[in-house]
């Protein structure tokens, strides 16, 4: 009878963490981490899959996203931090391993796109962001990831307080 009760305790309560987290809601801080974490993936696949191309000043594309990475690792850092906290406040387990499949869920996307189009095609359309974001400082950057764009919405829904 004790290993029911510790069964439906244990059962319970999984359901109710499972409620919360999915119930979950970003502040604009999460929201904007969470973009930020997602622009830069996509930036890494197109770097990848441009790495053949230079932009305008004749800058290779991947070299380009290794220097913006490098130029902004501290402010990639604190968005990983904070989508991280987030999802440990919210019930999960392996923070560390739910923030790798987020990156990749973000990267998948936009190979996929890169899958549809034919290579020069793909690179000529999306290039154009590398070379953008190579000329930004930090609050453009910040600027960027805190824009809400439709076609790209944060995973969870923004918090009604915010």
């Amino acid at each position: 009878m004790k290993r029911f009760w510790v069964f439906l305790f244990v059962f319970m309560f999984g359901l109710s963490a499972q409620g919360h987290a999915g119930a979950a809601c970003y502040d604009h801080r999460e929201a904007e981490a969470e973009q930020g974490i997602r622009i830069h993936s996509e930036l890494m696949v197109i770097g990848l899959n441009c790495a053949h191309m230079a932009d305008a000043n004749g800058n290779n594309l991947y070299l380009e996203h290794k220097k913006f990475t490098l130029k902004h690792e501290k402010l990639f850092a604190k968005y990983e931090k904070i989508i991280m906290d987030f999802m440990r406040r919210n019930g999960e387990s392996n923070p560390d391993k739910a923030m790798h499949a987020l990156r990749t869920k973000f990267a998948n996307k936009i190979s996929t796109d890169s899958a549809q189009m034919r290579p020069d095609i793909f690179c000529r359309t999306f290039s154009k962001r590398i070379e953008k974001a190579s000329k930004m400082d930090t609050e453009a950057v910040r600027k960027w990831a805190a824009t809400p764009f439709p076609d790209y919405p944060v995973s969870k829904p923004l918090c009604a307080s915010n």
